[in-house]
């Protein structure tokens, strides 16, 4: 199966989550966004590898990489692997020179690690396909649409009386008002009805 390589776009703190945080991974040389609600310790531990902060003490995840590097294995690369029931799956793929091992892991841990192991990050065709987003070439151009609930009523509530049409809508509006965890949310309701109609 071939493999989609992804790089790390940003990250946003969650509106409706405490403590998340949207990682948005980006397909490299493409218009898909793969969303990823994160806890705040990885977001954390990401966001101090892209700024390159350096802190008194290692953190888990550089404790991880010096542990790896003491006995010479290598974190060749970072695949997502699975996407079930909202969850996102990885592997790393790792090497001690003789021989390959795929260590499963979270998604958010993998990504922590493949920065500092400076390593590819890879998913497949089936997870981009059931949960990215398309980014339209002219949608920063677009007048944006509001994205919010009506007063009293919930997310969940409100995407179940939208028409697929209007989801849709509602999908490139939060893509353009970088709105990538309502995105995310709305393309998973897509999802779950198109699940139902098979």
């Amino acid at each position: 199966m071939e493999k989609i390589r992804l790089e790390i776009i940003g990250m946003s703190y969650s509106q409706s989550q405490t403590g998340a945080y949207a990682l948005i991974l980006g397909e490299k040389d493409g218009k898909r966004r793969l969303p990823i609600i994160i806890g705040g310790f990885e977001a954390q531990a990401i966001a101090i590898e892209l700024e390159k902060i350096k802190t008194p003490r290692p953190l888990t995840h550089d404790l991880f990489k010096n542990f790896a590097d003491a006995f010479g294995i290598e974190v060749r690369e970072i695949i997502i692997n699975k996407f079930l029931e909202g969850v996102f799956y990885a592997q790393l793929v790792c090497s001690d020179g003789s021989r390959v091992e795929e260590v499963d892991s979270r998604t958010s841990d993998a990504i922590a690690l493949a920065l500092r192991f400076s390593c590819p990050i890879y998913t497949y065709e089936d997870i981009m396909k059931a949960a990215s987003i398309m980014v339209e070439e002219d949608s920063e151009a677009s007048a944006p649409v509001s994205t919010e609930a009506p007063p009293g009523i919930s997310a969940k509530k409100e995407f179940a009386e939208q028409s697929a049409a209007e989801l849709k809508e509602l999908l490139q509006a939060a893509i353009v008002n970088e709105e990538y965890e309502k995105a995310s949310r709305i393309r998973d309701e897509l999802n779950r009805r198109n699940k139902t109609r098979k």
